[in-house]
């Protein structure tokens, strides 16, 4: 059980070296889009190495006028 939860922190260690060197974390607006993307890009970690590069868009609803 032990090594399951260092393999966690170290995926998520790693996906957060992987957010940083998209620059995420330094062209964050607060937009909807942009954490689900460091969020996304968190929990697949690893998986960005191999060519994947996770994305995602968010459309909010607009306030009436």
């Amino acid at each position: 059980m032990r090594s399951g939860r260092w393999m966690l922190v170290a995926w998520l260690i790693i996906g957060a070296l992987a957010a940083g060197q998209r620059h995420y974390y330094t062209q964050y607006d607060g937009s909807c889009a942009k954490s689900a993307t460091i969020g996304i890009t968190l929990v697949s970690g690893p998986l960005n190495y191999i060519g994947l590069n996770p994305t995602a868009s968010c459309k909010a609803p607009e306030p009436s006028k």
